[in-house]
């Protein structure tokens, strides 16, 4: 038996989410499909992220156990294969020792969110970025954010399906700036409680859009409460783009 850890990139559109439901498609049903369908082999996949419907991955953290004896690079152009014509693409695949887990070895996990400021409709960006045809003072936003930095209760910012044991967490890292007509947040953390980040990012668009003063995200982390929350962000900005474990660079 071994065990390979797979990096995966994915456009969340088409899927109900990461996690297999039986909803409708998920991103680890068509992994663990191809896995079989290139091992003949009953596989789980287990991930370092769960990403909701219509979130989009750039190097989604994973991991497979797989008893037929393959070369990593041998199963990552099987796995490409086999999943295609869905948005899914095996980037990366190495053997790992049999205790490297893509959950509970992960001790980082960073999120961007991208914001489209623009009033044109989108074209190439559909289902991939929030259009925000009000403008934005991102750095507004960025002075904002800086509140929620930190341990805190963020009770506000979870979805009330937030199955974490405890609302308590500490933000690393929550930088927002300008990129031309686009607006970016970048969220940083061991771990996030479901919707955070869009939680976040929609409080500060709220900030960016003058309707709510700097203020307001601390006042609204300060509530614990849900119902504080001016704006739930939509999923289709939101790219999970790295896990961190020990011993990587």
């Amino acid at each position: 038996m071994t065990r390979f850890a797979l990096t995966l990139e994915f456009d969340g559109t088409p899927f109900v989410g990461l996690q297999r439901q039986a909803t409708g498609p998920s991103v680890q049903q068509a992994v663990e499909d191809a896995a079989h369908a290139v091992t003949g082999e009953a596989v789980t996949m287990h991930a370092a992220g769960r990403t909701d419907t219509g979130v989009h991955a750039l190097a989604m953290r994973a991991h497979v156990d797989i008893e037929k004896a393959i070369e990593p690079f041998r199963l990552m152009e099987a796995l490409n294969a086999h999943l295609r014509p869905d948005p899914i693409a095996v980037i990366a695949c190495a053997a790992v020792p049999d205790d490297w887990h893509a959950r509970f070895s992960c001790i980082g996990r960073a999120y961007e969110y991208r914001i489209a400021n623009r009033r044109a409709p989108l074209t190439l960006e559909r289902n991939r970025a929030w259009q925000v045809a009000r403008p934005l003072d991102a750095d507004a936003m960025h002075t904002a954010a800086q509140a929620l930095v930190g341990r805190h209760d963020f009770t506000t910012f979870r979805s009330v399906q937030c199955q974490a044991a405890s609302p308590v967490k500490t933000l690393d890292r929550l930088d927002v700036r300008r990129e031309g007509e686009h607006v970016i947040v970048e969220a940083a953390a061991r771990s996030f409680l479901h919707h955070q980040v869009r939680s976040m990012v929609g409080c500060l668009a709220l900030v960016g859009m003058g309707r709510w003063n700097i203020g307001g995200v601390a006042k609204a982390l300060a509530a614990r409460d849900r119902q504080a929350l001016g704006l739930n962000a939509p999923p289709h900005g939101l790219y999970f783009v790295k896990a961190e474990y020990p011993g990587e660079a």
